[in-house]
């Protein structure tokens, strides 16, 4: 991964670990690419609910029958969203700033579907199929956003931000090392029943 030439010496000092918990997975390396400003975590927020606002494109289109009355409510709703995401972006940093929480892994098993799942539990409701809570599907749709920069990209960039001004922002923090991995016959050791059992499974 590249970095302005700033952070180079920095980042060169850092554990493996560190460096892990500092630039995370795919989507937050990719957010740790762009200027300070750009990734702000309330511009994360907002982006989250301009993509979100996207895809409600179609069924605010099937939930009125005229075109015009479709996009007036859906820019008024989209509106609404970004913003809620940006104001939710400024209080995890807030949050952040106050407590120095390092960055944490969020449930992505939980939190990837559930934009997926609110669109169709809205487009279900607004097209009469089903009769769905809006507050249901509203808090279906607004939550995966805001939690991941709550977890994950607002310490990140509280991280990020120390980097930028040339510091270490783990000074006295100690890397934890990941326990040696050894072999099955290193841990069979003498046993030679065990190592028996050992050569039978590899043998399969």
């Amino acid at each position: 991964m590249e970095h302005p030439n700033r952070w180079s010496d920095v980042v060169a000092d850092l554990a493996p670990v560190h460096q892990d918990l500092l630039f995370g997975t795919s989507l937050s390396r990719r957010f740790s690419r762009l200027p300070l400003w750009l990734s702000h975590p309330a511009n994360i927020g907002m982006f989250y609910g301009f993509l979100i606002s996207l895809a409600l494109i179609f069924p605010y289109i099937l939930r009125y029958d005229n075109l015009n009355e479709s996009f007036s409510n859906w820019l008024f709703f989209s509106a609404l969203f970004m913003a809620a995401c940006l104001l939710l972006g400024f209080s995890s940093l807030i949050l952040v700033s106050l407590t120095k929480r390092m960055p944490i892994a969020p449930p992505r098993i939980v939190l990837y579907p559930m934009p997926f799942l609110g669109i169709g539990l809205l487009g279900l409701d607004f097209s009469n199929v089903i009769d769905v809570p809006s507050g249901v599907s509203l808090f279906v749709l607004l939550l995966p956003g805001p939690a991941y920069v709550h977890l994950s990209w607002a310490p990140r960039w509280r991280l990020l931000c120390k980097l930028d001004q040339g510091l270490n922002p783990f000074v006295g923090l100690e890397a934890k090392s990941e326990p040696p991995k050894h072999s099955a016959d290193e841990l069979a050791g003498e046993d030679l029943e065990l190592l028996e059992v050992v050569d039978a499974f590899e043998s399969e």
